[in-house]
């Protein structure tokens, strides 16, 4: 039960519909949002919101949920109850794309792991979209949602004789307007025209007897007539008469369909109402997402604890203006069932209290809440709210007897598993007897065991609060210093209302301030400033506590990254030793190699072997110094030392044999020459004359060879072929490379820019010609299938020397006039292949 019948408005509810159904992509998931209400059936809710969990992270895995052709097809598809009703062709095709979102949607549900989704995957099996339903539409309908030629021999007749109709009445009317023209009936520049669906040809009035035909319009002035020759009005009729065999023959079609899909009604209908439900979790989700709201845990208790709990429409709010909204945190146990809130005016009291009862509304409703991820959340059922003023002339009630009226529902209906809200509690009638009532109505309240979040002024009811188990102090915290709220709950202790600190700010002189603290008492001002005081010195020692807390955090963050980097350069000392050692071994090993071929040579020549022995015991010892592991600086920069000669000693040998050298490079040094005479033999690299792609022989057989380029395997005479050396070959192939490279990004470039039409009006015959011929190529270029070709009509030389030279074309299928609403023989259209 929710009271009063105007709960949802005072916690602007309706705010959250909006947002919610503007998430929606159809009018049936628009409905339902509207039809959300508050459940106190917890296994429905809890299904609800694991519906809506499991929405929120259906799409973490980057794959999107189609959400396209949300198309609302109930009301046609009731058509089909009914024997003789069809649906018409616009139906269909949406018919036909929604089912096909359905299907889309089943399938990206049941692609997903049952076990992580399985309120969502549960919703799918009932679904049934059969394909021979889609296959059947498809056979009809095509993509663009036109009714098929194909749908049935008759309309293929007829649609085809349409055409043809329509092709002799361009013909025609070309020929007549010629006539007209070479009469000088008609102006030179007239041209074809329609006028209400129909072919006419403007005549100045004066001359409109002088061609027989019907007058189907005049221009304002009354000085044009535009007539639709006689010739043409006989085959417009039949045409008229084929466009009525047409719509007969859609008709019969679309009849048939229906016949066919009406045993499919109730699978069909179904499947939207899935479609429903799933655009409204998809909405919830959304909102959710923008709210930062999750799914909490959810116990069938009353008790709840509330970690950073936000109210969704003043962070929505704040958002805007870049404002932060301050958390709220929140426990109700059955020790503590009633939170009594005080403190000072514009403190946050009203705002907290509303924020208990929207997010507790909304879980219940089956929407995720901005609350931090360790909160639980209880389930009540029953939430009865008393906020603002419900004074009614017509009922003869005051704000004050308002009150009461709903104190009495209170006590009447509250149980153990009620939640209440009450704001500015016993106010509206003189305070010393509002305050008594008020504290009666809470005694008993707490003995029926409710739980509630309630916010006064009254001193009395904080001193019960106090006294009594099951209700709690709490007090929104206020800064002494600056005067200000800081809209933060604190449970535990009652607050001030601050009232004497706020006058003073506010500029109330000082006199009628002690003034009032005398009339006041002595008590009453001692009690409020002992409670400012504790107020004051917790909320100091808590600065201090979180200074200190803050403090240590830093110094450990600050110990932890020169621990890190201490070890990081522990880790950076032992590589660039390893690496120096590396460097120096391979170093070593390369003068080694140097060396022995030096004693290779010396050997060769018949030096003394005791000599080469000598040497070789040098680099040995050499060797093994360097792989001792330097840790000491001396011996370290002594292996510098003794590398630093060895690469000395390198460079001066490679001088040496480079100048005194007669012994000829290796091939690794320089290239084998080319021999030029030699036969042309498998695995020799050659050129094509004049061509610039290399290839390789693959075979040889007498005159002739078969050669690889690249891709491409061919057979070409020997004395076409010249031998290259592989230095040659490289080079070319990175050269063609890098034009192939180019090439393509130019014919990428210009499928991005291409235009398939192309105006040669104005230019000269062969210019134009060329112009069209160059146009041809860069549509084949493009892959494009249609081109158009504005020649302009005149007297048809143009058009005819631009057919001349198309009909010699291989790759132009066939080419014709465009039609007559568009341009007719002012334009050619050119079908490529």
């Amino acid at each position: 039960m929710i009271y009063p019948e105007t709960f949802e408005s005072k916690l602007y509810f309706h705010k959250i519909r909006e947002y919610i159904s503007n998430g929606c992509l159809s009018p049936m998931g628009k409905e339902r949002v509207e039809r959300m209400t508050f459940s106190n059936k917890y296994d429905n809710v809890v299904v609800w919101l694991r519906q809506t969990h499991e929405m929120l992270h259906i799409e973490d895995e980057g794959q999107a949920m189609p959400a396209s052709n949300f198309f609302d097809l109930r009301d046609p598809l009731k058509k089909l109850k009914v024997e003789g009703l069809f649906l018409e062709v616009h139906e269909l095709f949406d018919l036909r794309r929604a089912l096909g979102s359905i299907r889309d949607i089943v399938r990206f549900i049941q692609s997903k792991d049952e076990e992580q989704y399985p309120t969502l995957y549960e919703l799918t099996k009932p679904v049934m979209v059969y394909p021979a339903v889609l296959d059947k539409i498809d056979t009809i309908i095509n993509k663009k949602g036109e009714v098929r030629d194909n749908a049935s021999p008759e309309l293929l007749r007829l649609r085809r004789e349409i055409r043809h109709k329509h092709s002799s009445i361009s013909g025609k009317m070309q020929d007549i307007l010629k006539r007209a023209r070479q009469a000088g009936i008609v102006e030179a520049d007239a041209t074809i025209t329609i006028r209400d669906g129909r072919a006419v040809i403007p005549v100045n009035s004066a001359n409109k007897r002088k061609i027989q035909g019907i007058v189907q319009d005049e221009s304002a002035t009354g000085k044009t007539s535009y007539i639709e020759p006689a010739e043409i009005v006989e085959i417009n009729n039949a045409i008229r008469e084929l466009e009525y065999a047409e719509r007969r023959e859609l008709a019969k079609i679309l009849s048939e369909l229906s016949d066919f899909l009406r045993p499919y009604l109730e699978e069909m209908m179904y499947a939207f109402r899935f479609m429903g439900i799933i655009d409204f979790i998809r909405a919830k989700a959304r909102f959710a997402k923008k709210i930062n709201g999750i799914v909490p845990v959810v116990r069938n208790e009353t008790e709840f604890r509330w970690e950073k709990a936000i109210h969704p429409l003043l962070y929505l709010q704040h958002q805007k203006t870049g404002k932060t909204v301050v958390p709220l945190d929140i426990e109700l146990t059955p020790d503590n069932r009633i939170l009594l809130i005080s403190g000072p005016n514009a403190g946050g009291k009203s705002v907290c209290l509303q924020t208990v009862g929207l997010l507790q509304y909304m879980l219940q409703c089956g929407l995720p809440v901005p609350v931090g991820a360790n909160s639980q959340m209880g389930f009540f059922d029953h939430i009865f709210m008393d906020i603002g003023d419900e004074q009614s002339i017509e009922n003869d009630l005051s704000t004050y007897s308002s009150h009461l009226m709903n104190m009495k529902f209170f006590l009447r209906h509250s149980n153990n598993r009620s939640l209440l809200l009450i704001d500015e509690f016993g106010t509206g009638t003189e305070p010393m007897l509002g305050g008594a009532i008020a504290e009666a109505v809470l005694n008993q309240l707490n003995r029926l065991k409710v739980y509630g979040v309630i916010t006064t002024h009254y001193t009395n009811l904080k001193h019960f609060a106090s006294e009594h188990d099951g209700i709690i102090n709490g007090a929104m915290l206020f800064d002494t210093h600056k005067i200000e709220p800081l809209f933060k709950l604190e449970m535990g202790q009652p607050g001030s209302s601050f009232a004497f600190e706020i006058a003073r700010k506010t500029g109330l002189p000082e006199e009628i301030l002690q003034t009032a603290k005398t009339q006041l008492g002595e008590d009453h001002i001692n009690f409020d400033k002992h409670l400012r005081e504790i107020i004051r010195d917790k909320r100091y020692w808590e600065k201090k506590r979180e200074m200190v807390r803050n403090r240590e955090k830093k110094l450990e963050t600050t110990l932890s990254k020169y621990e890190q980097e201490l070890e990081k350069l522990k880790q950076e000392r032992t590589q660039i030793i390893e690496n120096a050692r590396k460097e120096a071994s391979e170093l070593l090993s390369s003068a080694n190699k140097e060396i022995e071929k030096t004693i290779r040579g010396i050997r060769e020549a018949q030096a003394e072997k005791e000599k080469t022995r000598s040497l070789r015991k040098n680099i040995e010892r050499l060797k093994e110094e360097i792989k001792a592991p330097a840790t000491d600086a001396s011996v370290q920069r002594q292996l510098e030392k003794k590398i630093q000669k060895i690469k000395e000693k390198q460079a001066g040998k490679k001088k040496r044999k480079s100048e005194n050298s007669t012994t000829p490079p290796t091939s690794d040094q320089t290239e084998i020459p080319v021999e030029k005479n030699r036969p042309l033999q498998p695995g020799d690299v050659v050129k094509l004359e004049g061509q610039s792609i290399p290839g390789e022989i693959m075979e040889v057989n007498k005159k002739e060879a078969i050669v690889a380029f690249g891709q491409l395997i061919t057979t070409v005479k020997t004395i076409r072929l010249q031998r290259i050396s592989r230095s040659e070959y490289k080079k070319a192939i990175r050269q063609n490379q890098t034009v192939g490279s180019n090439i393509a990004e130019r014919v990428r470039t210009k499928k991005l820019s291409f235009k398939p039409d192309i105006d040669v009006r104005g230019l000269r015959a062969d210019d134009a010609v060329s112009k069209v011929l160059e146009h041809l190529d860069e549509a084949l270029l493009c892959g494009e299938q249609t081109i158009k070709i504005l020649h302009g009509k005149g007297n048809g030389i143009l058009r005819d020397q631009i057919r001349q030279h198309l009909a010699t074309l291989p790759y132009v299928s066939q080419y014709r006039d465009e039609h007559i609403q568009y341009g007719g023989a002012g334009i050619t259209v050119v079908e490529l292949e």
